[in-house]
């Protein structure tokens, strides 16, 4: 459970997945994130990125040499091994609404999960 609870604590929340879905797409500056990541203000944006930043999840590039000065947020190789991740999750999630939107239609085919790792 510990591995778990650390996957959470870290990803958790409202805004992290998000922050990172948006981030697939390419590196981004702040103003570009905040209007993909809809209803986050300004101040939450800059504290979720700099946790994803301390834990490897992203970097951020700061262009010096122009006016104003340009930062840019990219998913960092670490970062991209949620990959697998957001895809389960998104493939259970369309399922799950499928089923909440058709609940008489049979559920999709159950998927044998293995008992969790000892931590």
């Amino acid at each position: 459970m510990r591995s778990v609870r650390d996957a959470l604590d870290l990803l958790g929340g409202k805004w992290k997945l998000a922050i990172i879905v948006s981030l697939l797409d390419g590196p981004k500056r702040f103003k570009q994130l905040q209007r993909d990541v809809s209803g986050i203000t300004a101040k939450m944006l800059s504290k979720e990125l700099k946790e994803l930043e301390v834990n490897g999840l992203l970097s951020r590039s700061v262009q010096a040499d122009v006016a104003p000065v340009a930062v840019t947020y990219t998913l960092a190789p670490y970062g991209e091994t949620l990959l697998p991740v957001i895809d389960a999750l998104h493939h259970w999630g369309s399922q799950h609404r499928m089923n909440i939107m058709h609940p008489q239609e049979p559920v999709a085919a159950k998927t044998e999960v293995s008992a969790p790792v000892a931590a």
